[in-house]
């Protein structure tokens, strides 16, 4: 599935995943390709893992929001920064 995650300053990253995990105010939230539509709100210093055949990476976010559709997984986040 098509995934990006973008700031207001950049996009951070986009690409093919498998799997991504996001940390939203109402608890964990795992997207598989083909998961249902749904808007999300992203907890301040929470976390995303995007899983891809590349490898795996872990972002941590200011907040924000996720949105799935049938196009894929968009992650509009105040700030993002690669978790080392």
């Amino acid at each position: 599935m098509r995934v990006a995650i973008v700031s207001p300053e950049a996009e951070v990253w986009s690409g093919e995943a498998n799997f991504v995990l996001a940390t939203t105010t109402d608890g964990d939230l795992g997207v598989w390709p083909r998961h249902v539509p749904l808007l999300g709100v992203l907890k301040d210093g929470g976390d995303i893992k995007v899983e891809t055949d590349g490898g795996d990476f872990l972002y941590t976010v200011g907040g924000g929001f996720i949105s799935v559709t049938k196009d894929g997984v968009s992650i509009l986040a105040e700030t993002a920064a690669l978790k080392s």
